[in-house]
């Protein structure tokens, strides 16, 4: 017997119990009768995860390794961690009997990704209301349309997920991770069957790990149909011209994809097919940690809009402190500086509705370089941008940690290694024939530090990098001479419309001594350096994107 049909015995021997594909209204109903939720005074459903689940676990996120897929897996990436099928299949079988033993179960059956071509179905099984609603936030709704066109309509994907139940760490002894904190094995596994199409989210109730878990799955699948997944946001101008935004955490990527001029595609996933730009989603995983309705108007009324009828509202806040009066307070971290809001695109009010858009005339990758050595815009050419994609560079900052004094250099493969699970050129390779085949121009815009290393100079002005980007957006920038940077070899222009001191534009200009910034330059290049041949000098990198790095 198939582990489908396990699933189907199941679902069959449950009967009315099983609440298929309900309305959103009972999904709230059902998540705030079930004691998953508090409703808020606006409205929003307010729910606390165990201390384990205020993030992902990439420890306990596995892949099935066999012989069919495992040559397209870059195994020496740290992020996939193998697992064999018979304990796969072990925890499935125990997930299913946690559903036998349920008093509800509930089944959301939706899409992910907005171009009906390569939508991919995906049905997600929980043990818990709240899991459905989530689903109901960030996935598609269900379209005729893309069952019928999508190239995987006959592959769609099967999720189940037991957020709050835990394996028996003495059955999978030997099998899953010795886990620390516990002192024995780990009780819980984020799993996906790629070759079966199958994925288990069983012990972690952070609600991103379904998210990441399908975002991972749609990573590996794509490339093999010439279709480049990218961990991304993307709006569209009033002519039409479509932009992409990659970067890491703290880069300024949701602040600079929130464009009033611009409407928004969405704010995390999409994909570049030969149509154009797609958003794999139908809603946005904000963090919350010091989030003000003053600085992110959008955000915070996406999730706190106050709402007559809780019924309407929906959007789920994930580990916020909440006091008994029902007040909110997202500047306290008590719980975790991982708080989340999760809500669909149509509360925000400056969005595209079909999230799908041409080819992007223009890609920036966002960098916070902590050690005011990188321009604060450059560009690159094909050969490095793929480089710079390869590599999704930032910097992590001095003093967010005991004992670091010194910025901490941060790589991170296509802006998003927990996700990417193919061998490197899958991604790199396609980005190349993209960027010749439609003329896409990409920048490197440096949201980081002028004037000196973080604890000397400053962060770059907000409105001077908006100015940036209006000017790479526009592509004015490309009507000023270019020099060439003498230690990340990227192209900076000599002068940008609408930056009035254009001295700022060489990062070595607003040092107070340049051979200080010289040294911290050699110094960030030889990372670099290192960095790759670390992580790539095993791999079949092309050895002219590999001359465009730095250091070597």
């Amino acid at each position: 017997m198939s582990l489908l049909d396990s699933l189907n015995g199941v679902l069959s021997r449950k009967g009315p119990s099983v609440r298929n594909n309900i309305t959103r209204e009972d999904m709230i109903k059902s998540s705030v009768e079930r004691r998953e939720v508090l409703v808020l005074k606006c409205g929003a459903l307010s729910t606390w995860t165990k201390p384990e689940s205020t993030g992902r676990s990439p420890k306990d996120t596995v892949i099935v390794k066999r012989s069919s897929s495992e040559g397209s897996i870059d195994w020496t990436s740290p992020n996939n961690l193998p697992v064999d099928e018979e304990t796969f299949n072990m925890v499935w079988e125990d997930i299913l009997q946690v559903f036998d033993e349920a008093n509800e179960l509930f089944v959301t059956d939706r899409l992910i990704g907005a171009d009906p071509k390569y939508a991919l179905p995906v049905r997600v099984v929980a043990d818990k209301a709240l899991t459905a609603l989530f689903t109901d936030n960030m996935f598609r709704p269900w379209s005729e349309e893309a069952s019928r066109l999508s190239i995987f309509k006959d592959k769609g994907f099967t999720l189940l997920a037991s957020p709050d139940k835990k394996l028996d760490h003495e059955k999978y002894t030997g099998r899953l991770r010795d886990n620390p904190d516990l002192k024995h094995t780990s009780n819980m596994m984020v799993g996906m069957d790629v070759d079966r199409s199958l994925g288990i989210v069983f012990g972690s109730a952070y609600c991103g790990s379904i998210k990441k878990l399908m975002f991972t799955v749609m990573n590996y699948l794509l490339p093999a149909e010439g279709i480049l997944p990218i961990h991304c946001s993307a709006n569209e101008g009033e002519n039409g011209d479509c932009a992409l935004l990659l970067g890491l955490s703290g880069t300024g990527k949701t602040t600079l994809s929130a464009d009033p001029s611009r409407a928004l595609l969405g704010d995390d996933e999409h994909g570049w097919s030969d149509d154009g730009v797609a958003n794999f989603e139908n809603g946005c995983y904000a963090k919350l940690i010091d989030l003000s309705r003053k600085k992110e108007p959008e955000i915070f009324s996406a999730c706190f809009h106050d709402d007559d009828n809780y019924l309407n509202h929906g959007s789920i806040v994930e580990n916020v402190m909440v006091y008994p009066n029902g007040d909110f307070d997202l500047f306290d971290d008590a719980f975790t500086p991982n708080s989340r809001g999760s809500y669909p695109l149509k509360y925000l009010t400056n969005i595209k509705e079909s999230s799908v858009s041409g080819h992007p005339s223009t890609i920036l990758f966002l960098t916070a370089d902590a050690n005011s050595v990188i321009p604060p815009v450059s560009k690159l050419t094909k050969e490095q941008a793929m480089l710079w994609f390869l590599m999704g560079y930032t910097s992590k900052l001095a003093g967010t940690e005991t004992g670091i004094k010194e910025p901490v250099s941060t790589f991170s493969r296509f802006f998003g290694q927990p996700f990417m699970p193919r061998v490197p050129e899958a991604y790199t390779d396609l980005l190349g024939r993209k960027l010749d085949m439609y003329g896409t121009q990409v920048y490197l815009v440096n949201t980081g530090w002028t004037g000196g290393p973080y604890g000397k100079g400053h962060r770059i002005d907000l409105p001077l990098t908006r100015k940036m980007v209006e000017a790479c957006l526009s592509g004015t920038i490309e009507q000023t001479e270019m020099k060439i940077d003498p230690y990340f070899k990227v192209l900076v222009p000599v002068s940008c419309p609408g930056i009035a001191d254009s001295s700022i534009l060489d990062p070595g200009n607003t040092w107070e001594n340049r051979e200080e910034y010289q040294e911290r330059a050699k110094k960030l290049a030889g990372e670099f350096a290192s960095y790759f041949e670390k992580a790539y000098g095993s791999q079949n990198i092309n050895p002219e994107i590999a001359a465009e790095c730095p250091g070597k």
